[in-house]
């Protein structure tokens, strides 16, 4: 019985320090998710972090699983940028004032 009760006094000293590492990484959106990941030298959680903000702020939950797959596949943006469909241009058009605006507001 004193081993469970020193599991548990264990446990519960250690969810305040584990509790924040679980809940970012279970709350990134794809964008931050997909930059994290990428292999490109300046991806820092704190910038990833800042271009998922500004993605909430401008762009669909399905235009932000979209735009995350550029990180891995950087011919599939210039596919929809050559693309002659109105809502690949649509979508263009809103993933270019993304563009713009993280790099104004994450620039730091």
């Amino acid at each position: 019985m004193k081993k469970s009760t020193m599991r548990l006094g264990f446990v519960a000293l250690s969810l305040p320090l584990v509790l924040p590492l679980m809940t970012s990484f279970a709350l990134a959106g794809p964008v931050e998710s997909a930059c994290v990941r990428s292999d490109r030298a300046g991806a820092s959680r704190p910038l990833c972090g800042c271009i998922q903000q500004v993605a909430d702020m401008v762009l669909t939950n399905s235009d932000q699983r979209r735009a995350a797959k550029f990180f891995k596949d950087p011919d599939a943006a210039h596919a929809v940028w050559v693309s002659q469909r109105a809502a690949d241009d649509a979508f263009w058009e809103r993933y270019k004032q993304f563009g713009t605006m993280a790099e104004a507001y994450c620039a730091g």
